[in-house]
């Protein structure tokens, strides 16, 4: 990308330390011009970005923990899988910015612009803070409470995320790694979870039904008061150690076809009827 503009206080020497992925200590850009210029990875832990001008710029996948972007301009921004954990965005402009698969864990948004701001499977948790009145539940971002009904999150890494009362009616999880996630009492009825890893997650009043649930590990999770009714395939998956399993959540899973009880999980080698005990 060509560079459009640049701080006269960021030297070629700092510009090329970033680009390296270096940390800068106590880096101040604060209104700086960074419009335009082409970051990739870069590390600016900390760094103060306050009213910086940002517009267009690409950050995808660098490290912005605990910065100040406070009043920036992030207008059309490529903040891809950017790690904004504990950052200051407040009154940020997010206009037409890409934040897929960004971390805004502990992040604060209050006051910012999120006007068609792409959000689709960044990750928050109950510290974020979001600006008033914007519809974060349905923005397609993931956390607790989010509304992500017949969502495509194939593969999706989710591994320890907060997703209490998380709604993935119909979703497409196959693949997805939710171990030591939160799913307390999360809606996963009818979801595709094929190969989902749920190992040591919280899936205490979790409701799976209808869901497919075939190669899932289910190994040492918290399954207590979660409802497996009519389940549409479960060959291969494996309860070893889960903790909570219901009588009757017991019988529902014993009572699927020998075929499916006794296929073997590819990553645990056990099968479904010996995980069950």
């Amino acid at each position: 990308m060509t560079v459009v503009e640049m701080d006269s206080r960021l030297s070629l020497e700092q510009l090329a330390a970033i680009r390296r992925g270096e940390a800068l200590p106590n880096l101040d850009l604060s209104q700086g011009m960074l419009a335009g210029q082409d970051f990739y990875r870069v590390n600016l832990t900390g760094a103060n970005l306050a009213g910086a001008n940002l517009t267009g710029a690409t950050l995808t996948n660098s490290d912005l923990v605990g910065a100040n972007l406070a009043e920036a301009d992030l207008t059309k921004a490529d903040l891809r899988g950017v790690d904004f954990t504990g950052a200051n965005l407040t009154g940020a402009n997010l206009t037409g910015a890409f934040l897929n698969r960004a971390n805004l864990q502990g992040a604060n948004l209050s006051g910012s612009l999120c006007e068609d701001t792409n959000l689709q499977v960044a990750r928050y948790d109950r510290h974020t803070q979001w600006p008033e009145d914007f519809n974060y539940r349905k923005s397609g971002a993931v956390g607790p409470k989010a509304y992500l009904a017949g969502a495509y999150l194939t593969g999706a890494n989710l591994r320890g995320a907060d997703l209490e009362e998380v709604n993935l009616l119909g979703a497409y999880l196959s693949g997805a790694d939710l171990s030591q996630a939160n799913l307390r009492n999360a809606s996963l009825s009818g979801a595709d979870l094929r190969r989902v890893s749920f190992a040591g997650a919280f899936l205490r009043g979790a409701r799976l039904n209808g869901a497919q649930i075939q190669g899932c590990d289910f190994r040492a999770t918290d399954v207590t008061e979660a409802e497996f009714d009519n389940l549409e395939g479960v060959a291969g998956a494996d309860f070893t150690k889960a903790q909570g399993l219901s009588g009757a959540a017991r019988s529902s899973l014993l009572s699927q076809p020998d075929k499916d009880l006794n296929a073997w999980n590819s990553l645990t080698r056990s099968t479904t009827r010996d995980s069950l005990g």
